[in-house]
């Protein structure tokens, strides 16, 4: 059973190092996204280049790869003689492989797509609140970290009033406390009010 567990974790993990960021500037002939603008290869960075199809791509692609990974996990698991355990590790795995991927030298995006995917295939309506407050807070203030952190800090009290207090819950915590340390940096630029806006075209 350990042996199980481990292996749809190094699996969850490796799918989540696949950066689609990096793949879709490759298919839309843009620049590597970890070359101008914030460095982050997600979706908010690779909007700055400009190719909107790019970005879409980017999203989908990093959300899908959760929702993927947790998906197998719940299906697979009891066929397994697995636990719920196995999926709340699946889901921190294949975030972690997003924010630290092997194959880009561990330097990752921040995880927020990959972060709703998850939360999407845990529960839908925690993963529909997290988006609802994520389009709130975007619409209000069009600042791409600001709705992210906003949403990081709320998503594990959406989890503990629906899934109530279990595994997954403390995968969602767990995760949203590593969303918002990746944040740092944007934290000091919104303090400082240099924060940049969703649409800004950054690529110097």
């Amino acid at each position: 059973m350990i042996v199980l567990i481990l292996i749809s974790m190094l699996l969850a993990y490796l799918l989540g190092s696949i950066s689609f960021a990096v793949i879709s500037s490759w298919v839309f002939k843009l620049p590597d996204p970890r070359t101008y603008g914030s460095g982050n290869p997600g979706a908010t960075n690779v909007l700055r280049s400009g190719k909107k199809a790019a970005a879409v791509l980017t999203l989908l692609g990093d959300a899908g790869k959760g929702w993927l990974a947790v998906g197998l996990a719940q299906h697979f698991g009891p066929l397994w003689g697995l636990g719920h355990e196995v999926t709340a590790i699946v889901a921190l795995a294949v975030f972690l492989g997003h924010v630290f991927p092997i194959f880009l030298r561990f330097q990752g995006g921040k995880g927020v797509a990959t972060a709703v995917g998850v939360l999407l295939g845990l529960n839908l309506w925690v993963g529909l609140l997290a988006i609802v407050t994520w389009a709130l807070v975007a619409v209000i203030w069009r600042i791409s970290s600001l709705s992210a952190l906003v949403a990081g800090m709320l998503v594990p009290f959406y989890a503990l009033m629906i899934l109530g207090f279990e595994v997954s819950t403390v995968a969602v915590l767990v995760m949203s406390l590593l969303l918002i340390w990746r944040h740092k940096s944007n934290i000091a630029n919104l303090i400082a009010g240099k924060e940049g806006r969703i649409g800004e075209n950054k690529l110097a």
